[in-house]
């Protein structure tokens, strides 16, 4: 089991965000990162808007928890003193980021009056005024932000500066359709797209993760340089999780299933991987500080975040280096908060917990550091746990010899109330 699913976490070194929208919560690695890295990234920004107040079952998200702490201190901070223009910028990405683009434009246009030669505020403000609505004043902040711009990142805000710019030509006459960035349609069915229309794509598509238009751009990207499978997986994200019913979109959606299907028939998925160069495998750089932990109780249920679970790395012949905070909790009872799925071994009355849903747009299975095993107490009969998010305590077991099986258990678990 372990075989198919264990992949090392390592990561390249971390660069700035290369504009869009600015946040020093979000180190970057090169890009374009691997499709089963990039599209759990992806997801994970866009939930960051999800409202946890709201009806509806959501899993624990580390990085929505920063911004919300990021914008209450420097939001509390703007009260007693002018913030830094840098300040000012993180401030704007977090209201971006939490879904309140309004405020972000309030903080960031009122940041500009002072610091008006500022590329992160000028790159931020015409990412959250294009949220609002607002293209025409989109397309002013980013014709600054183009000139501002160091040269390494301006191909980027150029690029973002024409997306915006048709969008406002096009108003709602091409609503439910691709933006055709490189060429034309014909183009990208002939495999000839620029060499770098992966990682400016996802680049784009990190800065603005609701934007369904610009996924499937990225799955014409995927099936131009080979990938029928990934190009399939995401159009069929486009209709499960963004809604697009384009008859354009489902048409194509169809023929790149097609293909992907006969690919899987005549030979292995690896053999027709597409022609990518990846640079990263994941776009998001790790910003987890074990220092935050809270202590381990031993008189109660420990929380145990993802994250920490995800720092696990895997050496040669199967040699797992676990986090200390994750080491110390071996044996004990902890709560875990997850995506429940089949383990695929119906006999054993187990199951998997996920850090992410398992879909059919993500690419093959999730990394084995986001994966639990897990038994519930008694007989085990796991009938009644609900597809969706869980929330389940039990004893928590590592497992450091066994290739063939997962990192992590959960033994004689309860389910218990998702809040």
């Amino acid at each position: 089991m372990y075989r198919l699913l264990a992949v090392t976490a390592v990561f390249v070194s971390v660069a700035d965000a290369h504009a869009g929208l600015y946040s020093s919560l979000e180190p970057t690695n090169p890009l374009p990162a691997k499709w089963r890295g990039f599209l759990p990234d992806h997801r994970a920004l866009r939930m960051v808007a999800a409202d946890p107040t709201a009806n509806v079952a959501l899993p624990p998200s580390a990085l929505r928890d920063s911004y919300a702490d990021l914008a209450l201190t420097f939001d509390t901070a703007s009260k007693g003193r002018r913030l830094t223009a840098t300040e000012a910028a993180d401030l704007g990405a977090a209201f971006v980021r939490l879904g309140q683009a309004e405020k972000a434009v309030g903080v960031l246009r009122a940041a500009r009056r002072n610091d008006p030669n500022d590329f992160k505020l000028a790159a931020n403000l015409g990412t959250a005024r294009q949220l609002t609505g607002d293209l025409a004043g989109a397309v002013e902040a980013l014709t600054d932000a183009v000139r501002l711009a160091p040269e390494s990142h301006k191909k980027a805000e150029r690029l973002h500066l024409e997306l915006v710019k048709r969008r406002l030509k096009d108003g709602k006459t091409l609503a439910d359709t691709w933006d055709v960035l490189f060429g034309t349609d014909a183009d990208y069915d002939r495999g000839n797209v620029p060499s770098d229309a992966a990682a400016v794509v996802q680049q784009l598509c990190l800065w603005l993760p609701a934007d369904g238009r610009l996924l499937w751009q990225l799955a014409e990207i995927a099936h131009a340089t080979g990938d029928v499978r990934t190009a399939a997986n995401i159009l069929d994200g486009c209709v499960a999780e963004f809604g697009m019913a384009s008859p354009n979109l489902r048409a194509r959606r169809t023929r790149y299933r097609a293909e992907a299907d006969a690919v899987a028939k005549n030979a292995e998925h690896t053999a027709h991987a597409g022609t990518l160069a990846f640079a990263s495998a994941r776009p998001l750089g790790s910003t987890f500080d074990a220092s935050k932990l809270p202590a381990v109780k031993v008189d109660r249920a420990n929380l145990l975040p993802w994250p920490a679970l995800g720092e696990t790395t895997i050496g040669k012949g199967f040699t797992p280096k676990f986090l200390k905070y994750v080491e110390s909790l071996d044996g004990m009872k902890v709560t875990l908060v997850g995506y429940s799925a089949p383990s695929g071994d119906a006999d054993d009355g187990a199951f998997l917990l996920t850090e992410f849903p398992i879909g059919c747009w993500f690419c093959g299975s999730p990394d084995a550091t986001g994966i639990v095993r897990v038994r519930l107490e008694g007989d085990g009969d796991t009938t009644g746990i609900p597809k969706g998010v869980v929330k389940l305590t039990g004893t928590f077991k590592l497992n450091r010899t066994d290739p063939e099986r997962f990192l992590f258990h959960l033994e004689g678990a309860k389910r218990g109330v998702t809040d």
